[in-house]
């Protein structure tokens, strides 16, 4: 016959065999996470994946051209792009704005933001632990059960509190998989505001310097008239041409005059939206008045589309897909049970002078389970909700995508259209300035009167104008293409293929 101390050897092995099966079996558990894993959504089925990818707008095809499935690289560097202007005083705006500007300190805060919302995620990991010392006062009814009679006591708790949650369905793993998805695409937002503010300090800058240069044609040119003016007066005095070619040299005097006031309010107005763009008050905000830049570099007739790669937008969009596909599976295991491990342990006394004695201790452990059975359809609701918003989210990707290639074949065509325009305006510039030059000579040899000369006047400054603005649109552009393909053309094409971003990412 076994002894007392044998028996109790097999009990405790046996005991502990069964525990041990049991955490065996809760680690296999924990290690599935339900609801759906995450996929790039496939291509729109009304948009197939082209064999060759044609380039409209004047560019080239390369028959060798192959496509791929993108991968998001927002964080790739861009490097001071707005350099390729050779600009000083535009290089020292967009370091000021970048230090001062509001919009973007608050998406530093919003990333801050979703980097907390990570950790909070992550915290449900661990098993959580408190402390919740107490003190009460209270008395017995005389009338109550088993009880002699009134009793008034103290009682002193100095409990710790431990909860645990076995995560054996993924719920946390989905939440923590949900806000790092969240928290990366902070990321990626916070770059897309860097790149747009970016692009809005070029862009009012080199507005600013076109009506600069435009103001600058303007008040020439009505020094120009002031002199045909008083040219005219004196021909009038010497009875050679009549009052009528007087009003009309006065008239196109004044009417270019009124257009300064017009292109000063344009500068003041472009001047303070740019002070509050670089975080300056627009009171005491200056520009010196400064010459148009001629440094207008090259653009290739045609991009990489691998460039969409390092768009902000585009990588924010694909991982807020990632986060709302997590939340799916977060609705998912509502419909599971919830395994808690509990326990307290500490001290209760109803004296505080024995509050602290071995024998005051007390102590519980054990395990809770929480099983949905009756919600109401709550739980229904809440993964429909979930699988809609994931919905939604593919649905703003894929839109996102087709508005960057938008926004980039529309530059490209600005390059070359624009450029097509400038040199017909410039033609036209020249042959306008030719033809004031022969009506200013027909006019002194009396041949014709001063309307030839003044509507060749006209011509001529709407040809110089139309020039100046189309240079800044050239350069607007520019900018407009550099924010298109996410920061920049060159030094980032690799091995100068194309990439489908369009659909998968």
């Amino acid at each position: 016959m076994k002894n007392i101390s044998e028996t109790r050897n097999v009990e405790c092995g046996t005991r502990n065999a069964a525990w041990l099966a049991v955490a065996v079996v809760l680690l296999v558990v924990a290690g599935c996470s339900v609801g759906p894993n995450y996929h790039q959504p496939a291509a729109l089925k009304s948009e197939p994946v082209s064999e060759a990818f044609t380039v409209p707008s004047g560019g080239t095809n390369n028959n060798n051209t192959e496509w791929k499935v993108a991968q998001p690289q927002a964080q790739l560097p861009r490097g001071a792009w707005w350099e390729i202007f050779n600009d000083s005083e535009l290089n020292r705006l967009e370091t000021l704005a970048a230090t001062e500007n509001q919009s973007l300190a608050a998406a530093v805060a919003r990333l801050e933001e979703s980097r907390a919302q990570l950790g909070i995620a992550k915290a449900d990991f661990y098993p959580q632990l408190s402390v919740d010392p107490n003190l009460s006062r209270q008395r017995t009814s005389a009338h109550a059960p088993l009880q002699s009679g009134p009793h008034t006591y103290t009682t002193f708790n100095v409990p710790a509190n431990l909860s645990w949650e076995v995560d054996l369905f993924g719920r946390v793993r989905r939440e923590v998989e949900s806000a790092r998805a969240g928290y990366v695409a902070s990321a990626d937002d916070l770059e897309s505001v860097r790149l747009s503010l970016q692009a809005e300090v070029a862009s009012d800058y080199f507005n600013l310097r076109e009506l600069d240069e435009e103001r600058r044609v303007v008040a020439d040119t009505t020094e120009t008239f002031r002199r045909s003016l008083e040219l005219t007066q004196n021909r009038r005095k010497g009875g050679i041409v009549s009052d009528l070619d007087v009003s009309q040299a006065e008239t196109q005097l004044r009417s270019t005059e009124a257009e300064l006031p017009a292109i000063d309010l344009q500068r003041a107005q472009i001047l303070h939206a740019l002070a509050t763009v670089c975080g300056q008050s627009a009171i005491r905000f200056q520009l010196p008045a400064g010459p148009l830049t001629n440094g207008i570099p090259d653009v290739p007739a045609s991009l990489p589309s691998e460039l969409l790669e390092r768009r902000p937008d585009i990588a924010s969009a694909e991982r807020r897909m990632a986060a709302a596909n997590a939340q799916v599976g977060v609705a998912v295991s509502a419909f599971y049970p919830r395994v808690f491990i509990g326990g307290l342990a500490g001290f209760q006394s109803i004296g505080s002078d024995t509050l602290f004695d071995w024998p005051s201790r007390v102590w519980s452990i054990g395990p809770s389970v929480t099983l949905p059975i009756f919600t109401g359809g709550r739980n229904r609701a809440e993964l429909a909700q979930a699988k809609a918003v994931y919905n939604e989210t593919i649905a703003d990707y894929r839109q996102t995508v087709l508005s960057a290639f938008e926004e980039v074949e529309d530059q490209l065509a600005a390059q070359n259209l624009l450029a097509t325009q400038l040199e017909a305006q410039s033609a036209a510039l020249a042959a306008s300035r030719h033809t004031l030059d022969i009506a200013n000579n027909r006019y002194k040899a009396g041949v014709v009167t001063y309307l030839e000369v003044a509507t060749a006047q006209s011509a001529e400054l709407q040809n110089e104008r139309s020039f100046v603005q189309l240079e800044g649109q050239r350069l607007n552009a520019q900018i407009g293409l550099v924010k298109a393909v996410g920061g920049g053309w060159e030094g980032n094409a690799k091995n100068g293929g194309l990439t489908q971003v369009s659909e998968k990412n």
